[in-house]
């Protein structure tokens, strides 16, 4: 099978391209489409053979549930047992956009999705291409990364490409992602609302909203863990190195780091902040300002340009563990192998 980038620039490009990844998805074939995330990896979820091949190209295990893109609050309730009572509250002032809400699920939605749980995640993504896409199409959309699971997700066409060419129809191409990490995962089958995966939509955004408190699920002791939350994720082929951001003389600590791997004859590259392009990286990627809101929209884009470099190692500087640098540094932590702390 030959992989085809549909292009979405122009209006006319954009309804033909739109077209062709619906009947794609409606004849049970894999479609590679844009999200403010990262590019998700679709099928029909009403298709167990088609939710199964995401299964097989991605190589996720089969007890790692997957996300269920709909088009509007309507699609979403149409595959719910029961309603929570917050439910359509953080809908409205979240949807669309980067919150998955983890709810019971009703008959329609297949346990291949699941994972065999009686529980479903709902998102509405926030992009005009995947958004006309899901109208057109009229049906849910079950929905990982489109990368080969484990590795580094893609927030770009030609990154879906690289990884999986011959295995899935198409890519839309709907440009770089915005957000640039996965969505906030927020379980409303518990008591309290307990965050499963940290996402640019934070803890604080989530309680402003509830007027309640909202836990992390490292807060839950007695909380089983869920499928997939075990696997390692968003690993580049290089080794990750962290530092930590209240290292004393972090700048110099990492510019001598870069010298030693240098002397030693180490491809290193350095993923950092602008602040940092003066530190002697053979490779450098930039991470923009430094704030979290430009490391998650660069971060996944930087391992992959360094991995493509031949980079065997790649050194970055940590955040402050809050707010959105939680998520980034949920991810990086999930990806580094160690972390310099003195």
């Amino acid at each position: 099978m030959q992989t085809t980038i549909l292009p979405t620039g122009t209006p006319q490009e954009r309804a033909t391209s739109i077209s062709r990844a619906a009947s794609a998805l409606r004849g049970g074939e894999l479609v590679a489409f844009p999200t403010e995330t990262v590019y998700g990896l679709g099928a029909n979820a009403l298709m167990d053979d088609a939710v199964r091949r995401v299964f097989e190209v991605k190589r996720r295990p089969m007890d790692n549930p997957l996300i269920v893109h709909v088009e509007a609050l309507r699609q979403a309730m149409e595959l719910m047992q029961e309603v929570p009572p917050c439910f359509a509250e953080l809908a409205r002032e979240f949807w669309p956009g980067p919150l998955t809400l983890i709810v019971r699920h009703n008959a329609a939605v297949s346990d291949i999705v699941t994972a065999g749980l009686d529980t479903v995640a709902l998102r509405v993504p926030d992009h005009k291409v995947t958004r006309e896409l899901l109208r057109l199409l009229e049906l849910p959309v079950a929905a990982p990364s489109a990368n080969i699971s484990g590795t580094v997700s893609p927030t770009t066409a030609d990154s879906v490409y690289a990884d999986l060419n011959g295995y899935i129809s198409c890519v839309l191409d709907g440009g770089p992602c915005v957000v640039g990490i996965e969505s906030t995962v927020l379980d409303l089958t518990t008591r309290d609302p307990v965050i499963l995966r940290p996402g640019t939509v934070t803890r604080e955004d989530l309680e402003d909203v509830l007027q309640a408190r909202v836990y992390f699920a490292t807060d839950v002791p007695d909380r089983p863990a869920s499928p997939g939350m075990k696997y390692r994720h968003y690993a580049p082929n290089a080794e990750l190195v962290l530092f930590a951001h209240d290292l004393a003389d972090l700048h110099q600590r990492i510019a001598d780091a870069l010298r030693e791997e240098a002397a030693r004859g180490v491809v290193t590259g350095l993923l950092a902040p602008d602040s940092y392009a003066d530190s002697g990286a053979a490779h450098f990627h930039s991470l923009g300002s430094g704030e979290a809101v430009e490391y998650a929209r660069h971060i996944y884009a930087g391992l992959r340009a360094l991995d493509s470099a031949g980079c065997s190692l790649i050194l970055c500087p940590a955040l402050p563990d809050e707010g959105i640098g939680h998520a980034v540094m949920n991810r990086l932590r999930k990806a580094a192998v160690r972390i310099v702390r003195d």
